[in-house]
């Protein structure tokens, strides 16, 4: 089940992100470290209504943040679309055992339906650029890779940001 999260489950969610950090780590992907997600980053998602759970047997398996803000560094990308009427996904994260398993799959499933519901005209996201199989995961799913962007807190090497086009926007 995907639910929005709530205030009591930011322990585990920041357990689950930090478990997700040194699992990147060791496979060399320095995509997210002690700097990020923070735990003020991570309470900001929940107290905006903005992060979801994916849910099994009362464990939390992932997350993931949609929200139709644009953040900043997200401006000068040449985007598909205009700007405005976007779905912006952050933060996905599942539980590293579980990698493989449909999860990420499922909450991106979430974030499509959901953006179709708002009548968003696409779906938005950046991936970093050393994180091979997220590249491969989202192209798959029909996601363009347009611009670079950067996170220097995170790491020298660029984010890509990929956007899907959901439907008619002309």
């Amino acid at each position: 089940m995907i639910k929005p999260a709530k205030i009591e489950d930011l322990p585990k969610i920041k357990n689950l992100t930090e478990a997700c950090a040194l699992a990147m780590q060791k496979r060399g992907i320095l995509q997210w470290n002690e700097f990020y997600p923070s735990l003020e980053r991570l309470k900001n998602d929940i107290l905006q209504g903005e992060m979801y759970l994916l849910e099994e047997e009362g464990n939390i398996e992932g997350i993931i943040v949609l929200t139709p803000a644009i953040d900043e560094e997200y401006i000068p990308v040449e985007w598909l679309t205009p700007n405005g009427n976007n779905l912006y996904v952050h933060r996905l994260a599942t539980k590293p055992e579980k990698w493989g398993s449909g999860h990420g799959r499922r909450l991106m499933d979430f974030a499509e339906d959901f953006a179709k519901k708002q009548h968003c005209v696409s779906v938005r996201l950046d991936t970093f650029s050393e994180n091979k199989r997220n590249q491969k995961f989202y192209e798959a799913r029909g996601y363009k890779r347009l611009g670079n962007i950067y996170f220097p807190k995170q790491s020298e090497s660029p984010f890509y940001c990929y956007e899907k086009i959901l439907g008619s926007w002309r």
